[in-house]
């Protein structure tokens, strides 16, 4: 397990339990007894640093190269998954993923921002970030999704939409604007979870939905804390700051109205029991469906509009 550098503490207690481990076994000493009691501590140490971690510790977490990404929940919650590719235009953008799977016996058109586990994976995704094809794609998905008249779910975990020069020209501006415009109008049940990263337009290009969560240790933003530090201060130093300004933890978004709900994490992240947080994420998914599906297709989709217009407080001059 890979630790981050605010749990040191946690780090040095699980190398002293796997040197007692070691010694134990070598010299077939019983040190069961020092064990359990470092084993406690362990526990008691995770729960008293994860009960009030900072905003830039979760940024921290959401970012943790152990995380599950988009087609590991999907193998985890659903069944018979078959990937679709291509925008019909330009190429297949290997950052969006998508294609229908079933969840409990439903079949869903699952759309999300893929990364890479190793640093080959990693160029290959274009590191979670899109280019216009890609969320052309993820429109074409949504469209087939409505044809057939099939709930969708979009897991977003991206650092932003890719910015460089190519994608302007194809238009990324665009691509996004048409899918928040065309988000609004889709006549099926739309779920969105930030599993990861929710930055900027790349998030919100698949975030238009009638339920929209958070993951418990994820960030949804405008901008990322470095970038806002480097804006405001010139620097990436002050990342700790910003982070706390922008107020992008679920909590913080859960708080404001921007989202319905928080899914828990196992203690330590999604990283520690992925099982577990799939397990989590699907229920929640599932309950969400069980409440849209037999909705009305106008009534849903007024009332998806009116949760994203009540958004923002503003005072009139």
């Amino acid at each position: 397990m890979q630790f981050l550098d605010f749990e040191k503490p946690i780090q040095d207690l699980y190398e002293e339990l796997d040197r007692i481990r070691e010694v134990s076994k070598k010299s077939k000493v019983d040190l069961s007894a020092s064990i359990a009691d470092i084993e406690k501590k362990i526990e008691e140490s995770k729960k008293s640093l994860y009960k009030n971690l900072s905003g830039w510790q979760r940024v921290q977490l959401s970012r943790h190269p152990e995380r599950p990404y988009t087609l590991e929940y999907i193998e985890r919650i659903s069944e018979g998954f078959v990937e679709l590719f291509g925008d019909r235009n330009v190429k297949d953008d290997k950052a969006m993923v998508g294609g229908f799977g079933q969840i409990q016996g439903q079949t869903v058109m699952f759309i999300g921002h893929q990364k890479g586990n190793t640093t080959k994976q990693r160029q290959y995704r274009n590191f979670g970030m899109a280019n216009p094809e890609g969320y052309r794609k993820a429109l074409r998905l949504m469209k087939m999704a409505e044809k057939f008249n099939k709930p969708i779910v979009c897991l977003i975990d991206t650092p932003g939409a890719f910015p460089g020069i190519e994608g302007e020209e194809r238009g990324q501006a665009e691509a996004i604007a048409r899918n928040i415009q065309d988000m609004f109008l889709l006549t099926v049940p739309v779920v969105c979870v930030i599993i990861g990263e929710g930055a900027s337009g790349g998030a919100i290009g698949i975030g238009v939905g009638d339920r929209v969560f958070m993951m418990e240790n994820t960030w949804y933003s405008v901008i990322s804390p470095e970038s806002c530090s480097s804006i405001l201060w010139r620097s990436w130093e002050h990342k700790e700051r910003a982070a706390e300004a922008l107020k992008l933890t679920a909590k913080d978004m859960l708080g404001n109205g921007l989202i319905d709900g928080i899914i828990k994490e196992p203690l330590g992240g999604a990283h520690v029991n992925p099982e577990e947080a799939a397990k989590n994420l699907q229920k929640k998914i599932v309950e969400s469906l069980k409440e849209l599906i037999p909705m009305d297709a106008e009534e849903r989709i007024q009332e998806r509009m009116a949760k994203f217009v009540k958004m923002g407080v503003f005072n009139e001059a």
